[in-house]
């Protein structure tokens, strides 16, 4: 086998060192995952005399993005091809590494392996491990090594716990927070901290397997102040709902169906400003108009609409309101990014909140919106307002406009804490 120099910080020599078959590790972002990866698949795919390796993400695009520049760096004296539509890689011994997304589970069929490594496996279902990849590694009894930042006590939990607490001889399982990593600045960790959610660092920073509980927003938290601040944009985001002479038509008597909600946020170096979220259950035309004329009223840089049939429906309206009001506005694509809604609201606001970023104007929405807001997540209340809201924060444009030596100028977002 062709040495190469492997070079990891101690931490990561720990995992890397350990003789056990499956390795189970939670850890911070940042503490180098996917670095340890890359060397172990590097290793281990060379040190095969039949097998090849997997490397498996949430999805094909994430693998790629996450480990292929990784892997062509730290492997360029061993790697002989390399197949960039394909995203797999030959070594000087023949054996391949492929690059794989459990989000397409047919991909992963078929093949026996002497080793892998799965990704975020907490965004993984677990059948992809249990019924595909667990068989794929029996012909020679391979090995493989589980690797995430945890999101509450799920599956990833439960492999964690198992790993950690039985008697099975081929697991063991590590944990690692951020600042295990001595390369990692540890301002940077305490810049994240000032600005996440205390429950958001925790899990991100920490490995906190603490689930998320129903106490996220607290009252304490709200404020109001009907002053605008005198710089920033506007920007407004819309959730749309089923319009309601559609519900009509399709037979649908239900008195508590979901409200059409329009967040006006104008976003400012000190945070959010919130001036208005209107709100109703409205047909198309006046959903449409409703939209219209808060742009007119507030001039924003972007309205984004999460896409999709409801958005497909509006946007004939919205066209011809445009050329009718002869003022025309970008339109923003808003998604759910394969996230649960409570995790996406909670990442977008629960954070700004708690560190006094978010200021609502005052107005008659004020009490339905704090009461979503305190009681989320609770099926039995509606949560369009903070949905929308939400949203606001794949829009936002911020322009940080404080003055600052060149030499101290570091890359920081301080809205989000990256």
């Amino acid at each position: 086998m062709t040495n190469l120099a492997v070079k990891l910080h101690d931490k990561q020599l720990e995992i890397f060192n350990s003789k056990k078959r499956f390795k189970v590790i939670a850890a911070g972002r940042r503490f180098g995952k996917s670095r340890l990866a890359a060397w172990l698949l590097l290793i281990e795919a060379l040190k095969s005399t039949s097998k090849d390796v997997f490397y498996v993400a949430p999805t094909y695009q994430q693998a790629k993005d996450i480990m292929w520049g990784v892997l062509k760096e730290l492997g360029h004296e061993v790697i002989s091809s390399a197949h960039e539509n394909t995203s797999v890689l030959t070594l000087v011994n023949g054996r391949k590494i492929y690059l794989k997304g459990a989000d397409r589970p047919d991909t992963l069929r078929g093949v026996g392996l002497a080793f892998l490594v799965v990704d975020e496996y907490a965004d993984i279902k677990p059948n992809v491990w249990e019924q595909i990849l667990r068989p794929a590694l029996a012909d020679v009894q391979g090995g493989a090594v589980f690797i995430g930042t945890p999101k509450g006590r799920n599956h990833f939990y439960e492999m964690f716990k198992y790993a950690e607490t039985s008697k099975d001889e081929d697991w063991e399982s590590f944990h690692f927070t951020s600042f295990d990593n001595p390369l990692l600045p540890a301002k940077e960790i305490e810049a994240a901290k000032t600005s996440m959610s205390s429950f958001a660092f925790r899990q991100e920073f920490e490995a906190s397997f603490e689930a998320a509980s129903r106490d996220l927003f607290k009252e304490t938290w709200i404020k109001i102040d009907d002053e605008e601040p005198d710089d920033g944009r506007y920007f407004i985001a819309v959730d749309l709902a089923g319009f309601i002479n559609v519900d009509r038509e399709s037979g649908n008597k239900n008195s508590k169906l979901d409200e059409t909600a329009i967040a006006v946020c104008k976003v400012h170096e000190g945070g959010w400003w919130i001036a208005n979220i209107l709100h109703g259950r409205w047909d198309i035309k006046e959903t449409c108009s409703q939209i219209m004329k808060a742009v007119v009223q507030y001039q924003p840089t972007a309205v984004g609409i999460e896409k999709g049939s409801l958005k497909n429906a509006a946007l004939p309206y919205l066209t011809d309101l445009m050329r009718s009001h002869n003022h025309f506005f970008r339109i923003d694509d808003v998604t759910h990014g394969n996230q649960k809604k409570t995790d996406r609201i909670v990442w977008a606001l629960q954070g700004r909140f708690e560190h006094g970023k978010v200021t609502l104007n005052q107005g008659d929405w004020n009490n339905e919106f704090i009461d979503q807001l305190v009681n989320f997540p609770n099926r039995l209340l509606h949560d369009d307002l903070i949905d929308a809201l939400a949203y606001i924060d794949q829009i936002q444009v911020v322009e940080y406009l404080q003055d600052y030596e060149e030499d101290e100028y570091e890359p920081l977002d301080a809205m989000i804490g990256y």
